[in-house]
Parts: structure tokens; C-alpha cells; sequence
């Protein structure tokens, strides 16, 4: 730079530059530079801050990469003590919380209504901002003192060095949680294993020991996250709101990231209704971890009023704590299933364990490299992961709980199908049996062809399809449309009655459409989505079958993988011979062409949640993907449209946090129509 007014011009305009991309990426999830730009834009300001370092400011970006490893850690007194709730674990202990409240303040307190905010699992930390410059970090420590990590917090991308917009306090504590987003837990945990390090056991514990890394570099090589909820100040100041609800959103528009999913309740009979709604619904599709919902009475100045017992506990807020989804368990057995790909499938068989709400007694390994790397073995004390309806997973082992003197033995890893014998065969983690006579492989892939999504045969359970494998009735899904009601009939639990509606809705399932047929063979990597796209696209089996790759390839939103694998499946012998037995018990080989309603939506990745008014979700899906648009389950940055009914969840946060264009059903129905 020609002289030192031009450099600290420049510095300025980098550091907004880089501060505003930082929170696109980490608070608004909608990154504007590339990683290159940032990395460019970063490397000139650290040569300016070189050149002339009275340029390095404490709101500079370059103070996140850290500093000289600390070998201890300085007392931090807060400026007023971080509080500790009450806990309520049903609605009655809420509304007897809301009476205590009610016979200090009186009636207020419910006319004022209440802010309920999801209750983080993490790691609580306090950030001081002077003149809107971060200038201490510390944990909570006791409460009223804690450890400075300034150096550590700064290292997280998504904590603002210097506040945005305007009416902040010229001193202001803000209180928060800093946590591990699941996914980025997971992809960590794996590295670790991957470097021969062991892995962590869970979130929350991990966050906070991240916290106390004596080297911020380490703190920094960790993807935390922090999520803000409430503020301090000393004596009196004058401040942009006064209620929580407005509290949240200052926070906000000051750059801290808040919590999705917080509402603002006008009764108790909202709050307990918003509680169950999470507990049941809402926490499956979160990334991070929650142990309850906290409830504050919304008015600030009933807060000061309803005050604390004994300094730490708050009468205006309690935590409505839910059923853990972070448990452990111990780890019996160590099994394995033959899938109908011949993929050969671990799983955990555990002592019975309550979690998220469910007893669960079996969890997913999905390979041996994973076991390996997690060291898991039979006898551990595991902690076990369930959040809603997702499938039970295995975070780890809990090391401290295992007899140093006599571990337990790393699980074998087979070498051979223990379905059939066959030398298995290892494709990268995985591994395979490539035997197309496996019994086990014959027994899922029946499973498979009779489930609802795809040929949806009423009455053919898993313990049904055993019974007629095991006494060679059935081998493959063509040997189903030759059964009898006498055949069966003579069956352990087949009465005459039951064995005729087995054959009768067997029978039904021929008038089944191409996609659900195609769908139901078991073609690696065909989905529902896929086999209906080569379905509508293709209109015939026969067509399909002779469609060259580049064809397959063609269809908009089959990829190279789903490509390769329909071509090559087409072309094996043993599924053309399949193929040709279905066509003679007369499977329906067709797909009906539903008129295009118009190509409003092609090109349009698009993704429905909610309850609609009138339309079923899968009517929905079928119009949009009529009028050429793809649907997915997830909202991301490629994601064109929103469909939201009532009760949307986190999709709906997420999709206005990335600036997605959201509309509703009678939006939706108009646009079709055009």
C-alpha cells in the first residue's frame, strides 16, 4: 500500500468483508464468497495486519485462528451470576411453576404469555461485549465465576467479533450455548477413528472439553457452533426491548445466532401443546441436541420482579426437560444380516434401553471398518443415540467403563456369507455376497418386493415370507403368483380364510404401475423417486431394459450411479430370465402417462412440508413432479421452492433463513394450473 491511511482503509473494508461472509455461511447458511475468495481476502488482510500491526484490532478476523497455547486458564467473573432452572417433567409440575409465579406477580404473568425456547445441550459460556467489540470469553464455571477462553470462542465462526447493526449497550454480557451440530459430530468422531484417535462419546461433553483446549488451534479444528438466548448488563442501561421474545430477536439482528424453532405462547395450554409438538416431532429434525424446552415468563420487568431464590434459581423460567436421547447401554451382541444386495449388515443387539421416548434394544453398525474404528466390542458400555424416529445409532464406547485388565476382544470380522458360506467380497468399507442363490439375500429381497412402497402386498409379513421360503414354496418374487390357498394352507398360523386373502391380495398386487414394480425388484441404488423417473420417462419395462446408458443417464434427476447400476441389471442374465417369468404371471409392464399439468416447475428442486388443507403429500409431490420438478426431503441451498402446510417444522426455518421462496397450497395449486 502507497502509505498508512490507505492501508488501514483497506483493512477495514477486508475485515466487514470477512466478518459478513462468515455470517452467511455460519449463522445464515447461505455462503456469497467462494472458499477461494475468502481465502484470498483473508491472506491479504493478515499481510496488511504483518505490514502494519497497529492495524490488528480485536474484531479482526485473523484473531480466530488463534494464539500461543495458554498453559492455564484466568478467573472470569461474570457480571451478574449465570443462573441454573428449576426442572418440570410434566405439565402439571409447568403449571405449578406458573402458580408460584402468578401469587408473587399476580395475573400478569399469564396475560403477559411466555417465550419458549429449545433447551440446548451443550456447553454454557458468557460473551462480553465492549462497545460492540468481543473482548472476553469464559465458561460458566460456578456461575458467578468462570474460565477465560476468550482466545477459544473466538475460534467459533459463527460468534461475531464485533456486533452488527446498532442499539447495544456499551458494555453487555451475552449468555449462550456452545454445542456439536450432529452431523459435524459424527464427520469429526470418523476422522479421529480414521487417524487411529479415539473417538469422543458424546456432544455435549465434547463441546465443553473443546472449550478448555489448552491450544485454540485444536478448539479450532473443531466445527462447534453456538446458539445465544440471554444477556447481562451492569445496573441500569437502556435497552431495545422488554420482553425475551424481543430479547431473541435484537440478538439476532446484532449477528448472534439464536435458536430456531422459539415461540411465543399466549397461554400455558400453547406452551405444554408446543412441548409435546418438539418432544415428539420437531427434536427428530434437529442437528443438534436438546434435553427440554425452557419456559420464561416474556415480560422483562416481571422477570426483575418475580427475581431468583438464593441468587441462582430464576422464579420466572423453568426447564420442561424430556426423556434423554443420549443414553447408556450396554452392547451384548454383535449380528449379521444378509441384505438383498448381498450387502452384509452389523448390528448391535443391546440390553433394553428407554431413549427418545421408545425402549430400544437393537441398533445400526452399518460395517465392520465403522466398528473398528469406534472400537466397539461385545460387552462395552455404549452411548447410544435416538432422536424421534430416526434409527437408533451407536455414538460410541464409554472407555472409562471397560476393565483396563481384561478388555473384551475386537469382534472378528467374517470372511465368509454367514447366510450361505460364499467368500465374501470387500468393496471399500463394505462387505458382500455375491451368491444370487443366498438364502438370506433371496429373503430380503422378497421382504423388499412385498413392502408397501413397493408392490404392497397386504398380509405378507417378514414372518410370512420366512415360512414359504423355508418350506420352498417360494424363491424368487415370481414363485408369489403361483401360490394356492391349499399350497399354503396347511402352514403353521394359515387358517382357510387368511390363506385366500394372502392369495387374493398377492393377485392384486399384478395391477401394480412399472414405477412400484420397478421400484420393488431391488435394483442398487433405484429408490421410489428413481423407479418412478425411468417409469414416466420410459413408459414400458421393455423400454427400459433396452435403453442405452447415456439414455438412462438422460433423465433428469437419475445420476451416473443410478444409471450404471439400471443398465447393468438390465443386461444380467439371471434378472432377464426374472424379468420374462413376472411378464408370464401378467405383471402389469406399463406406467400411466399422466398429462403434464404444464413445465412450470422444471428445472425446480422443491420440498413440501407441513399439513396441507386438501392434498396429500404424495398427491402433491406427483403434481409438482408432473409439471417437471424434482422433490426432496431436505431443505439446502439448492432447494427452488418451499411447499409449507400447517405445523411446518424446522424445513420452514431453515428455508427463510436461506432466503427460499416459500409458498403455500393455493400458491401452488395456482402456479399448476398456469
Amino acid at each position: 500500500m502507497s502509505s498508512a491511511k490507505q492501508a488501514a482503509g483497506r483493512a477495514a473494508e477486508l475485515r466487514k468483508t470477512l466478518e459478513q461472509a462468515s455470517h452467511d455461511y455460519y449463522v445464515l447458511d447461505r455462503p456469497q464468497l467462494s472458499d477461494r475468495e475468502y481465502d484470498t481476502l483473508f491472506r491479504e488482510l493478515q499481510q496488511l495486519e504483518r505490514e502494519h500491526p497497529a492495524l490488528r484490532t480485536l474484531d479482526s478476523p485473523t484473531m480466530r485462528i488463534g494464539a500461543e497455547p495458554a498453559t492455564t486458564f484466568a478467573k472470569h467473573t461474570h457480571l451478574v451470576p449465570m443462573i441454573s432452572l428449576d426442572n418440570a417433567f410434566t405439565d402439571e409440575e409447568v403449571a405449578d411453576w406458573a402458580a408460584r409465579a402468578v401469587k408473587i406477580a399476580g395475573d400478569l404473568v399469564n396475560t403477559a404469555g411466555f417465550c419458549a425456547e429449545l433447551k440446548i445441550d451443550g456447553a454454557a459460556v458468557s460473551l462480553t461485549y465492549r462497545d460492540g467489540v468481543l473482548v472476553t470469553g469464559a465458561t460458566r464455571g460456578n456461575g458467578t465465576v468462570g474460565e477465560d477462553v476468550t482466545t477459544n470462542l473466538r475460534t467459533i465462526r459463527g460468534i461475531p467479533l464485533r456486533l452488527r447493526s446498532e442499539g447495544y449497550p456499551a458494555i453487555i454480557e451475552i449468555r449462550g450455548e456452545v454445542f456439536f451440530p450432529f452431523d459435524s459430530f459424527e464427520r469429526l468422531n470418523d476422522e479421529r477413528a480414521k487417524a487411529g484417535e479415539p473417538v469422543f462419546a458424546n456432544p455435549r461433553n465434547s463441546a465443553a472439553g473443546s472449550l478448555r483446549q489448552q491450544d485454540p488451534a485444536v478448539t479450532a479444528s473443531r466445527p462447534l457452533r453456538f446458539f445465544g438466548y440471554a444477556f447481562a448488563v451492569p445496573g441500569t442501561a437502556n435497552l431495545p426491548f422488554s420482553t425475551q421474545t424481543e430479547l431473541l430477536e435484537s440478538l439476532a439482528a446484532w449477528g448472534i445466532p439464536v435458536a430456531p424453532k422459539r415461540k411465543w405462547c399466549r397461554t400455558l395450554a400453547e406452551v405444554y401443546s408446543y412441548a409435546h409438538a418438539i418432544e415428539s416431532t420437531i427434536r427428530a429434525e434437529l442437528n443438534f441436541g436438546i434435553d427440554g424446552m425452557v419456559v420464561k415468563v416474556d415480560s422483562l420487568a416481571l422477570q426483575t420482579e418475580l427475581g431468583v431464590v438464593g441468587s441462582r434459581v430464576p422464579r420466572w423460567a423453568i426447564a420442561r426437560k424430556f426423556a434423554p436421547d443420549i443414553v447408556e447401554t450396554r452392547l451384548l451382541e454383535i449380528r449379521v444380516n444378509v441384505g438383498r444386495t448381498g450387502k452384509i449388515n452389523p448390528y448391535a443387539v443391546l440390553e433394553p434401553v428407554e431413549v427418545g421416548g421408545t425402549t430400544v434394544q437393537f441398533a445400526t453398525l452399518h460395517n465392520f471398518e465403522l466398528i473398528k474404528q469406534k472400537d466397539l466390542r461385545v460387552g462395552d458400555v455404549v452411548l447410544l443415540h435416538r432422536a424421534g424416529d430416526v434409527i437408533p445409532q451407536i455414538l460410541g464406547p464409554v472407555p472409562e467403563k471397560r476393565d483396563p485388565k481384561h478388555p473384551p476382544p475386537a469382534p472378528k470380522i467374517p470372511t465368509k456369507c454367514p447366510s450361505c458360506g460364499t467368500p465374501v467380497r470387500v468393496d471399500e468399507k463394505d462387505l458382500f455376497c455375491e451368491n444370487d442363490y443366498c438364502p438370506g439375500r433371496r429373503l430380503e429381497a422378497l421382504v423388499h418386493f412385498a413392502s408397501r412402497g413397493a408392490m404392497d402386498i397386504n398380509g405378507l409379513s417378514y414372518a410370512r415370507i420366512e415360512q414359504l421360503v423355508e418350506y420352498k414354496l417360494v424363491g424368487d418374487a415370481s414363485d408369489l403368483y403361483t401360490l394356492t390357498p391349499d399350497a399354503i394352507g396347511g402352514l403353521e398360523r394359515f387358517a382357510e380364510k387368511s390363506s385366500q386373502s394372502l392369495v387374493d391380495a398377492i393377485a392384486a398386487s399384478r395391477a401394480q404401475p412399472l414405477s412400484r414394480l420397478l421400484f420393488a425388484l431391488g435394483i442398487r441404488h433405484v429408490g421410489a423417486e428413481a423407479a418412478q423417473l425411468l417409469a414416466r420417462t420410459f413408459g414400458t419395462m421393455d423400454a427400459v431394459a433396452a435403453a442405452g446408458l447415456d439414455e438412462i443417464e438422460a433423465v433428469y434427476g437419475v445420476g451416473p450411479a443410478i444409471a450404471a447400476s439400471v443398465f447393468e441389471y438390465f443386461r444380467n442374465n439371471q434378472n432377464q430370465k426374472l424379468i420374462e417369468r413376472l411378464r408370464k404371471q401378467k405383471l402389469n409392464f406399463t406406467e400411466p402417462q399422466k398429462a403434464e399439468v404444464s413445465s412450470v416447475f422444471k428445472g425446480f428442486t422443491v420440498v413440501i412440508t407441513g399439513t396441507l388443507p386438501t392434498l396429500s403429500r404424495s398427491d402433491a409431490k406427483d403434481m409438482i413432479q408432473a409439471a417437471g420438478g424434482k422433490v426432496t426431503d431436505s431443505v439446502s441451498k439448492a432447494t427452488s421452492l418451499l411447499v409449507a402446510g400447517t405445523d411446518a417444522g424446522s424445513k420452514l426455518d431453515k428455508a427463510k433463513m436461506l432466503g427460499t421462496e416459500i409458498i403455500d397450497e393455493a400458491e401452488l395449486l395456482r402456479r399448476l394450473q398456469r
